[in-house]
């Protein structure tokens, strides 16, 4: 207790050291202080990350006093200026980290190792510079971390209790796993890797239930799979579920992250202009379409197609029809009926499903598409006009309405509803993509026909009403109308939306960044990031971890690797140099830190988006447990055996104490100075604090790779 104490108290002062320096915004506070105003004012947002640690800012805000009126804009922005509690917001991710340390503590104990190993894994993170930094901060990361290191010392709880099946206990620790895994879930959107992890340990423990010797009944089994399907999957996809019902029911009022969503979603919030706006849409109004993806409007103009394209492949020389994003007459159709109308009342309304033909008002030309190619892609077709007295086409102009979502006989509204015009004849569907058309079209978007009728780029939406027939005033139409109150909109219906955009997001933030890395360099720390300079006294906040302590984890785990290679090859040749025992504390203990550390890690090679060292965080963390099990392999050739806890009918072992001798102590003492040593080395650039002369700044620059502001120039003599 003393031990774990010092640390949690070292821990506390390291993380609170100056929290109100720098007195600005820093970094990704642009982002996530920014989500916590929209929870105190109660306006959408749209982020690519679950809600979870973003609500407990927004409580950490709402608790410390905070309006929501600080709008965090821009990098430097003053705290102090306008009189934000932002020392109170800092304190929760703070306090996060500082209770992390504790619980790696607790990791390496209940695996079996001793207080000097567990202090050893501890103080990697205790005194890691990028931990340190990322929890000082209204930053998401040390949320995540704290709550996947909860997640693993459950598992490891639930695991010691094997041997007491469907206890009380076992139950409790089973369903904190669940509920710790979903809240590492919920932080951040790469907290789904631990649930693959827990996944991963979770198939090797049925896996070993399903030995006849140790189980004869397929009846436990299936008890045992019950349990773990309600204890890690229903359970934790509630908890998963709950964060977001919180974060709808709080965000009821128009925002930002508007334009994100639907029609049917934003017409929901209260305030939002497609609420008070939207107009039903009538038969001969004339309108602007406007593609959801890429924004530009449906165009068309005299000019024509080329006879010949560069390709060699023809046209039918008719009128263009493009995409184009500003406004202009030539994006103007009047919307042309296709059956008979009443003179008055709500018969002339546009409805979902209606078939309909596109005026082009400039031209007097209906929109119409053939087998002909597209100008850009052979497989697409192509879209023109054809002449409004030439009947000769009638068909080909015809196309059908479909609004997506909608119950037959819905009416069509300016703004509210997204809409597919898929052609009646071909059952091409109306589409677009970002690429342009060459000089002949005045490198306008090209417009085409599209085979595959629900791609999402077939998806466009009423933008404006310009006019309705003989000259009416559409804004008339809402005249009398009683104030409008948000539409409801399942919850279901609400989160699935949701989830489908933060993964297409995700995946787009693909451009490029002055501080994005490959995952290749960080365990190596060979770059960081700059998160705040201030010119005045040279100050700077550089995300960069210990570098001895990453190193060290690195070695680590080449070590982990090479004992257990060794170990199979050993085992091959009939030889078996490593006791039982310690054998299974290595595969089992260690290897679950190292398949972590793996599934943290790996994918990352997979993704095409922006990727940053703080990716690499949570593995970090478990490489330094890994980091612990090495180190009691290479001094001990024994374990603290066993650690679970016995059964009733469970044959009971000899007990064993692990001998560390006087060695250990010692070597875990000075890596505990050395890393220190290093930690305060780097603070200036960690906490921002004291600004630096150009030689200070290249004496902290460890590797040449490190991208540090304020370095003074090399000199050369003459």
């Amino acid at each position: 207790m003393v031990i774990v104490g010092v640390l949690t108290i070292l821990a506390f002062a390291l993380r609170f050291y100056k929290i109100n320096h720098p007195d600005q915004v820093v970094f990704d506070e642009v982002h996530f202080g920014k989500f916590a105003a929209y929870y105190i004012l109660r306006e959408y947002y749209f982020d690519v990350h679950p809600p979870f640690a973003k609500l407990l800012f927004g409580l950490a805000g709402w608790f410390v006093g905070f309006d929501g009126n600080f709008s965090f804009e821009n990098i430097g922005d003053s705290y102090t200026e306008n009189h934000v509690p932002y020392v109170g917001m800092r304190a929760l991710p703070a306090i996060l980290g500082s209770l992390t340390i504790p619980v790696v503590y607790g990791i390496m104990k209940e695996s079996g190792y001793g207080n000097v190993i567990a202090a050893f894994s501890a103080s990697i993170v205790l005194f890691d510079n990028a931990h340190v930094a990322q929890s000082r901060l209204i930053l998401l990361d040390a949320t995540l971390i704290f709550f996947l290191s909860l997640t693993m010392y459950s598992y490891i709880r639930f695991r010691k209790l094997r041997y007491l099946a469907f206890t009380p206990e076992w139950w409790g620790w089973l369903i904190a796993t669940g509920i710790f895994m979903a809240c590492t879930w919920g932080s951040k959107v790469n907290g789904v890797l631990a649930v693959f992890a827990i996944g991963v340990a979770v198939l090797v423990d049925l896996w070993d239930l399903l030995d006849h010797r140790k189980n004869p009944s397929m009846e436990l089994f299936y008890r045992h799979f019950v349990a773990r399907a309600i204890g890690l999957i229903l359970i934790p996809f509630i908890v998963y579920l709950s964060f977001f019902w919180i974060h709808f029911a709080i965000l009821t009022h128009s925002g930002t992250g508007d334009t994100f969503m639907s029609p049917r979603f934003q017409e929901s919030l209260a305030g939002n202009e497609l609420l008070m706006n939207s107009i039903e849409l009538r038969y001969f109004d004339t309108i602007t379409l406007k593609h959801k993806d890429t924004k530009v409007l449906l165009h068309s103009h005299p000019e024509r197609y080329p006879l010949r394209y560069e390709d060699g492949r023809v046209s039918s020389q008719g009128q263009q029809v493009t995409g184009y994003g500003h406004a202009d007459e030539n994006n103007w159709w009047q919307v042309v009926p296709t059956k008979a109308l009443p003179e008055t009342g709500r018969g002339r309304i546009v409805r979902h499903n209606d078939v309909i033909q596109l005026l082009h008002v400039t031209t007097e030309t209906y929109l119409l598409t053939h087998d002909v190619a597209s100008p850009l892609m052979p497989t697409n077709q192509e879209f023109t006009t054809w002449p409004r007295d030439d009947l000769s086409r009638y068909n080909d102009t015809l196309f059908q309405l479909t609004l997506n979502g909608a119950h037959e006989g819905e009416a069509v509204r300016s703004k509210s509803g997204y809409l597919r015009l898929i052609h009646v004849p071909t059952r091409v569907s109306l589409w677009s993509h970002r690429d342009q058309l060459p000089d002949w079209a005045f490198k306008q978007q090209e417009v085409n026909g599209d085979k595959n009728p629900v791609d999402r780029g077939n998806v466009w939406y009423v933008d404006e009403i310009i006019s309705g027939e003989d000259g009416e005033d559409v804004l008339a139409r809402n005249t009398g109308q009683q104030t409008k109150s948000p539409k409801r909109l399942g919850f279901f219906s609400k989160f699935f939306e949701l989830q489908l955009l933060m993964l297409q997001h995700n995946a787009g933030l693909t451009a490029s960044h002055p501080y994005a890395s490959s995952p290749i360099n960080w365990p190596f720390l060979l770059s960081g990031i700059s998160f705040w300079t201030q010119s005045e006294g040279q100050k700077q906040i550089y995300l960069i971890g210990n570098i001895i302590g990453w190193w060290s984890c690195a070695l680590a785990l080449s070590l982990y690797v090479g004992i257990l290679g060794a170990d199979l090859l050993a085992k091959r040749r009939g030889i078996d140099p490593i006791p039982i025992p310690v054998r299974n504390r290595m595969w089992n203990s260690a290897g679950f830190f190292a398949v972590v550390w793996f599934i943290h890690y790996s994918p990352f090679f997979l993704m095409s988006r922006q990727l940053f060292i703080h990716h690499y965080l949570p593995s970090h963390l478990a490489s330094a447990l890994v980091a612990g099990a090495v180190l009691h392999f290479l001094l001990s050739e024994s374990i603290e055996y066993p650690i679970s806890v016995l059964g009733h009918g469970t044959r009971r072992r000899p007990r064993q104490w692990a001998e560390l001798g006087t060695r250990a102590p010692i070597i875990v003492v000075i890596s505990f100075v050395i890393l220190f040593a290093a930690f305060v080395y780097l603070a200036p650039i960690t906490y921002g604090t004291p600004g630096l002369e150009g030689h200070q700044v290249n004496a902290k620059r460890l590797l040449s790779s490190w991208t540090l502001h304020f370095a003074a120039k090399p000199y050369e003599e003459s």
